[in-house]
């Protein structure tokens, strides 16, 4: 949609607006029969996303950000006055390494390079002079090789980057860190300077001295497992003469280090959890090769390496001065640390959750959220002393409009459940039902739609989500479940579900739910979930094997381990090693093997050129359930991969999600103007 459409899209109805301004006393009507402004149009419009940020040589700050009304086209944006366009029409950063990708740009000065969407190749663009973007890459027929997460070298005029080859296997690419010369306008073939390990990640050079930092791992580990970080030395020609592993590579200690960055004094900082099990800061001192901690809590001061590009600590300009964030019991929280004394700062800034950060001498840009405020950008500027802020602006909003809700937004709790493992835990957040205009009726308890995230080690967050509050405003309970193999909360927490996917978060969801209508906030009797990718596999686990839920809604996600384990990319190939176990294990955890056990309607959203979750997987879910006389309904998105990104199936997604639940659980109408598909074995 255009943007005076999706601004139009934003504007209250009249009776909201007074409902807004306490004019209008609640109407009783059923829960999930709420008219709500918060329509799927205004979802589909705030469904924008940050995937990388960096700053430019005159201080400002350059981002991509996602359009689902261009299909979901990734643009490079700088901030200025009017934040403006880098790449011109027809490019899109953003890249397929790892399928996941991330990290699809770099700026020195005002040069960008960015790896193109299409054809995956390297474009070098000058920002502001208007010519088009310029190959560095060569063409090789076909998007199938790819790169991430590059930087430029100081020291040779060249940018260093993982690369992702396809050409001799498509299944099973070579990953490499490689060199593409940025000296004359002739393109040459990638060097490669690192290989020999499955995976790579963060190549980050040193300033000052001709040295490298970069992080490896190998097949079975995911990189959160078990990771090595190592420390190479450039020769005069360029080449990587010596290499030092910093950190990983004792048996006896596990841990995953990575995010390396060198100060501006030359010193090598990163992120590991050895002994506490929590991602804590360290350094290394390069004379006598030892790791020394740096800020020990039992926090998480990063994330798991889903995609390239995590930024969650830097330097502030050529001080000394870190800027730093991390994550304890579902919250965010910021400070500044002075290196040398070790003498920390709280900043205190209107998000509770935060992800990427980028400094410059005095300011900082960070990606952030709260329970009122959507996902956004915002620049934050510190006192002289890089000891408090003295100014927070909000430069960029994936729901600028969000405001003109705030009497319809519901504010999430966070809480603990009980699992089925005596005296343990598990997190969730829960959204009440809201609306100024509405009550529900005086013996009804809403309905509950439980939300399972991805990964499976993934983090949900409690921040303002308008697809959240488009279920909460039309008078439904929801359920935001961190289970066990969440992240967040250290490497036993997380550890939780190795070899128990498919029993862990199906229990802990199961539990949530339970634990819920046993608090007598929802109706016990319609319970639905809903989830994407390996929450969705939970939501079939859920059907298949448990009966807690009156329906389910899976979005891409995985029915069957052993297809999965054949035909899913390089990147998770052994990840069900870790989390399932063996054939039998996989076989017994697949719903598609057990659709007897299926007893409830279903409803499956695939993207038909998803490679993480093949579309056979939803069509043989589909097929069966039809067979066996079960409501069921699928839905499948042309030039969809992983992930929905274009407006208009994003907003037939939740839709459909909505009034297929209203229809065979709700025992109610739903207000909005919505033409149901038709649902096999019910229509």
């Amino acid at each position: 949609m255009s943007s005076s459409s999706h601004a139009a899209s934003l504007a209250l109805p009249a009776a909201d607006a007074a409902a807004v301004a306490g004019d209008v006393n609640p109407a009783t009507a059923p829960y999930g029969s709420w008219r709500s402004p918060i329509t799927a149009d205004v979802v589909a419009g705030a469904e924008k996303h940050l995937k990388g940020i960096a700053l430019a040589g005159d201080g400002r700050l350059l981002w991509i950000e996602t359009r689902p009304e261009e299909k979901g086209r990734m643009v490079i944006v700088k901030e200025e006055s009017k934040p403006v366009d880098v790449i011109p029409q027809g490019f899109a950063a953003r890249t397929l390494v790892h399928e996941y990708g991330g990290g699809a740009f770099a700026v020195n000065n005002d040069v960008v390079v960015f790896s193109n969407y299409k054809d995956q190749r390297l474009y070098k663009q000058t920002v502001g002079i208007g010519s088009p973007p310029v190959p560095l890459t060569p063409d090789y027929s076909a998007p199938n090789v790819s790169y991430a997460d590059g930087v430029f070298d100081p020291h040779f005029s060249r940018y260093i980057t993982v690369m992702e080859d396809h050409r001799a296997d498509s299944l099973n690419p070579t990953t490499t860190i490689a060199a593409i010369n940025l000296g004359d306008e002739e393109v040459h073939e990638p060097k490669v300077l690192i290989s020999g390990s499955d995976f790579y990640a963060f190549p980050r050079i040193d300033q000052n001295k001709k040295r490298m930092a970069w992080m490896e791992w190998s097949h079975p580990n995911m990189p959160w497992d078990k990771s090595e970080l190592w420390v190479g030395y450039f020769s005069e020609s360029g080449d990587l003469e010596r290499r030092i592993c910093v950190a990983g590579a004792n048996q006896i200690l596990v841990e995953s280090p990575t995010e390396p960055k060198w100060s501006p004094e030359g010193e090598l900082f990163f992120v590991t959890d050895r002994r506490s099990g929590f991602w804590n800061i360290y350094k290394w001192v390069e004379q006598t090769n030892e790791v020394v901690p740096i800020y020990a809590l039992d926090a998480e001061f990063t994330r798991p390496l889903w995609v390239f590009g995590i930024s969650s600590y830097d330097f502030l300009g050529k001080s000394n001065h870190m800027i730093f964030t991390y994550r304890q019991r579902g919250r965010s929280y910021l400070g500044v640390l002075e290196c040398d004394s070790g003498s920390i700062s709280p900043l205190d800034i209107p998000f509770s959750d935060l992800s990427n950060v980028v400094a410059a001498d005095d300011y900082f840009y960070i990606e952030g959220a709260s329970t009122s405020v959507p996902f956004s950008l915002a620049k934050v500027t510190l006192d002289v002393n890089k000891t408090k802020v003295v100014d927070f602006s909000i430069i960029w909003s994936s729901a600028p409009g969000a405001e003109q809700y705030k009497s319809f937004l519901s504010t999430p709790e966070f809480f603990e459940f009980p699992t089925m493992i005596p005296g343990q835990k598990a997190y969730a957040y829960f959204y009440p039902p809201l609306n100024p205009n509405f009550q529900g009726l005086p013996d009804e308890k809403p309905p509950l739609l439980v939300k399972v995230h991805g990964g499976p080690t993934s983090e949900t967050n409690a921040i303002l989500d308008l697809n959240v509050q488009y279920w909460t405003s039309r008078g439904w309970a929801y359920v935001d479940v961190n289970y066990g193999g969440s992240t967040g909360y250290g490497r036993e927490y997380r550890e939780r579900l190795f070899e128990k996917w498919g029993i862990v978060d199906v229990d802990d969801c199961c539990s949530c739910a339970i634990f819920l209508v046993d608090s007598g906030k929802v109706d016990g009797q319609r319970l639905c979930i809903t989830g994407r990718s390996a929450g969705g596999y939970t939501t079939l686990a859920s059907l298949a094997f448990r009966n807690t839920f009156k329906a389910g809604a899976s979005v891409y996600g995985v029915a069957d381990f052993s297809l999965l384990k054949e035909e899913t990319h390089k990147f998770e190939k052994h990840d069900l090693d870790h989390f399932v176990g063996d054939e039998k294990a996989c076989y017994e955890r697949s719903p598609i093997n057990f659709t007897d056990q299926f007893t409830c309607p279903v409803i499956l959203f695939q993207g038909l050129e998803d490679k993480v979750v093949p579309p056979d997987q939803a069509r043989k879910i589909y097929k069966a359930l039809k067979e066996k006389g079960l409501p069921v309904a699928l839905v499948e998105y042309e030039g969809e991969q992983h992930g929905i990104r274009k407006a208009e199936n994003i907003k037939f997604t939740l839709e459909q999600q909505m009034v297929f639940f209203a229809r065979l659980v709700g025992k109610f109408e739903v207000a909005d103007n919505i033409t149901p598909i038709k649902i096999e074995n019910f229509d």
